[in-house]
């Protein structure tokens, strides 16, 4: 490690925590914001297909989120014991947990790729046996799910950026990635140029080109300006005590990203199979589509937080520490309240977008609506799950949120779609959203005071 780089205080230890937070958040979110947006153009292109198209797309949605969670959490982890590292100034330890990072992507890449086309046939016709749907969602899976080295590495070297602060580098990567997705997307689709018309498998190959570019250049990112850790891999071994530490905080995260991929699974098994109304689980895709615009800068503001508190905790400095924690709520709140307006005011023209048809727009502007005001609840709740993550207690996160979503929500859904079923079970089932969030602000807060008082509390000033 280069020795200056020993000697020059890292700005998560010394910067003005409000100048700090958006100094690391704002390229985050930035990136983070077009990533949703690109997502929703590629629903948009989508839909010009046929509403089966957008179903088909619809169903592969909890895979997909079940591969982000995967890699993001693994790298809750790695990115969590390298800014403590840096943070108490042991540099060799930071480049050995890098290594052990870049071992766990592969590893789980070829794992997860694997897995993912095996079972695509049988998840999907789990799901629907509309042939329309059915084809088109399974040949998605296997293209998006089955090539997933690019969302994989992205996150990954996305991450070391970020463990350093180096974040304006992991935006001009999402960037790049999402052009090149929403650029491809009407080419490969529609055939325009010398590319056939390939339709929804069109769609999955523009994602999986925008990230893999996307991962490349994280990757030369990494080598020419992240000086503080390395990725050299000469003479690399694996390290089982490493290996296990970045699993014993990044499991926890895995398993509180994945209850989303469960609940969402479940809730278009309760649409498609209990109410048998295809419409309401395509409403219920672009709902999550739509609401990326508002959830994705608040996780990319929690990218940004779980670095600074991590250092500052390593350094043992709890007045940075409270106050970060206090200025990444309110603006996830304030983010999240802004969503909940937007969805009240413009639900017609939000599904719009997406070529809604009359009946999709009499299922889906309740839905927003009514879904929508949870919002606030949930932009506390993150926030506060990503600052315990960030000390170290990542698995009170988890139990909170294996509670909110499978145990409350999950339920709660089931039971309004029976005790409503002769109208249709809807819009009686979008409530048990805010059902959920409710409970799920009563029990974040009361473990995040257990764990600043047995964390926090005694730190230094």
């Amino acid at each position: 490690m280069p020795e200056q780089t020993q000697l020059k205080e890292n700005k998560m230890g010394v910067l003005p925590i409000g100048k700090l937070l958006v100094n690391i958040s704002l390229p985050i979110i930035i990136s983070m914001t077009v990533q949703a947006l690109y997502n929703i153009v590629d629903s948009m292109f989508v839909s010009q297909i046929s509403e089966q198209a957008l179903t088909a797309v619809s169903l592969v949605f909890p895979m997909q989120n079940l591969m982000i969670s995967i890699a993001s959490g693994t790298a809750v982890g790695f990115n969590a014991l390298i800014s403590r590292a840096l943070g108490a100034k042991k540099f060799d330890r930071a480049n050995r947990v890098a290594q052990q990072a870049i071992f766990l992507t592969f590893l789980s890449t070829a794992v997860v790729a694997a897995v993912m086309l095996l079972i695509a046939d049988p998840f999907v016709t789990l799901q629907t046996t509309d042939p329309a749907i059915r084809d088109g969602a399974i040949l998605y899976m296997r293209i998006c799910c089955g090539v997933c080295i690019g969302i994989f590495f992205s996150i990954t070297l996305e991450r070391l950026l970020t463990s350093t602060g180096k974040t304006v580098y992991t935006m001009i990567g999402q960037l790049t990635g999402a052009v090149t997705n929403i650029i491809m997307d009407p080419v490969l689709i529609f055939g325009l140029g010398p590319f056939p018309e390939m339709g929804i498998a069109g769609a999955a190959w523009a994602t999986v080109m925008g990230q893999c570019l996307g991962a490349v250049l994280d990757l030369i990112f990494n080598i020419r300006v992240n000086r503080e850790i390395s990725l050299n891999m000469r003479g690399f071994r694996p390290d089982g005590a490493i290996i296990a530490e970045i699993y014993k905080i990044g499991v926890p995260s895995i398993v509180v990203q994945s209850i989303g991929s469960v609940m969402t699974f479940g809730m278009n098994l309760i649409l498609m199979q209990y109410l048998k109304n295809a419409t309401a689980a395509a409403v219920f895709g672009v709902y999550f589509k739509l609401n990326s615009i508002f959830f994705m800068p608040v996780f990319g503001l929690n990218n940004g937080l779980v670095p600074i508190i991590a250092y500052n905790y390593g350094a043992g400095h709890r007045k940075r520490i409270v106050h970060a924690k206090h200025l990444g709520t309110y603006a996830a709140i304030i983010i999240m309240t802004a969503g909940m307006l937007i969805f009240w005011l413009m639900p017609k023209q939000l599904l719009g977008i997406f070529n809604a048809s009359d009946n999709m727009l009499a299922i889906g502007v309740p839905a927003l609506r009514i879904i929508s005001l949870s919002f606030p609840f949930a932009g506390y709740c993150i926030s506060t799950s990503s600052v315990m993550q960030a000390l170290g207690s990542a698995f009170y996160s988890m139990i909170n949120s294996l509670t909110r979503q499978l145990i409350i929500l999950l339920p709660s859904a089931f039971i309004l779609a029976a005790v409503f079923r002769e109208q249709g079970g809807l819009p009686a089932i979008w409530f048990s959203f805010l059902i959920a969030e409710a409970v799920s602000v009563i029990m974040i807060t009361a473990l995040y005071r257990k764990v600043f008082r047995m964390k926090v509390a005694s730190l230094p000033d």
